[in-house]
């Protein structure tokens, strides 16, 4: 049986569920879950299971709001985080498939305006090499975190000062701005913003109505869940939305398993939804097949089933219980997500 599951999971405490699915096979499952609400100090999350073009559960635990208990549903919307990033590379794929860019080619080709800390890198940095993480360039997340901008060109200009600590293709590191880069890449090619590209070619597609790119935009929809952490001495703060509506492309999404759902059967079935291919075969071949090793992963007494760890296009690749597993989380404040098939 082939399953695909989504987790959208907010990190704090409380304890309320829905009414339990009448599949026999989630049996015990709504108990599980509720077990983990407690245990996870989680205010609340939802869950979606993906069989075939179906989806077969999806439940929400907890609250979206504690002060109101307006409790969270498969449709309640969250801040989905770097579950965004596969969006902006499948991007870029249906730009391929139009003949607008090649992967292998340097990445200032399509993006003159990106310069990086030195000659060497400019000249051979390619446009695959910043889909899968291999520039060379740690996070220097505090370069983009603590000094906010409305402007990704105004961002990206900062690139050339973020010193590598690896040469090119050395070593998996995990950068931000390089997806900020590919969504600036998205709209040269397209001619459009990259919100509304994404849009256009894969959420109406898909059916993804309930779907927003900001926080001014989430906090216009009723069914959305606020933002909570656990203080130091135990207990459910609130916390204000972080704004990333300059890094769309990094983690911009905000939407709910029901709609993420679609876009897990997308990738379940091969880049065909409803029997309409949406996303380019050969693209969603190399995207979930290893460009770049993240770490040295070998079976374990903690983790017996692990056998490879590594990194396609957008997405971590990884062995489980003898499975192919592709996935992607996302951690905002307050937020924490996960995608997986």
């Amino acid at each position: 049986m082939k399953k695909t599951i989504l987790f959208l999971t907010l990190l704090v405490s409380t304890a309320f569920a829905q009414q339990p699915t009448p599949d026999a096979r989630f049996a015990g499952l709504d108990t599980l879950f509720a077990r983990v609400l407690n245990e996870w100090k989680c205010a609340g999350f939802a869950v979606a299971v993906v069989e075939k073009d179906k989806i077969i559960y999806a439940k929400g635990f907890g609250y979206a709001d504690i002060d109101t208990k307006r409790p969270v549903t498969e449709h309640t919307q969250f801040a989905a985080g770097s579950c965004t990033k596969p969006f902006t590379c499948a991007a870029l794929g249906l730009l391929r498939a139009e003949n607008k860019i090649d992967f292998n080619h340097s990445v200032r080709e399509y993006l003159p305006q990106l310069s990086f800390y030195n000659e060497e890198m400019n000249k051979n940095i390619t446009v695959r090499d910043l889909m899968c993480h291999r520039t060379g360039l740690p996070r220097h997340d505090q370069a983009w975190a603590l000094f906010s901008t409305h402007s990704v060109d105004t961002l990206l200009k900062r690139v050339q000062y973020l010193e590598p600590n690896y040469g090119l293709r050395e070593k998996w590191q995990y950068n931000n701005f390089m997806f900020a880069a590919q969504g600036k890449m998205v709209e040269n090619l397209s001619g459009q913003s990259y919100r509304a590209f994404v849009r256009e070619r894969i959420f109406q597609p898909l059916g993804m109505k309930d779907v927003t790119f900001s926080v001014d935009s989430m906090t216009l929809y009723n069914d959305r869940s606020l933002c909570y952490t656990v203080s130091e001495d135990d207990k459910i703060v609130p916390l204000d939305y972080f704004n990333l509506d300059v890094m769309s492309a990094v983690g911009g999404i905000n939407t709910s398993v029901s709609e993420m759902a679609k876009w897990v059967m997308l990738w379940a079935n091969n880049g065909i939804y409803k029997g309409k291919r949406l996303l380019p075969a050969d693209y969603v071949r190399e995207a979930i097949s290893s460009q770049m090793i993240v770490r040295d992963a070998a079976p374990s007494a903690s983790n017996p089933s692990l056998h490879f760890e590594n990194y396609g296009l957008g997405w971590f690749l990884s062995s489980y219980r003898g499975h192919y597993r592709v996935e992607h989380g996302g951690n905002i404040s307050g937020f924490s997500t996960n995608t997986c098939f």
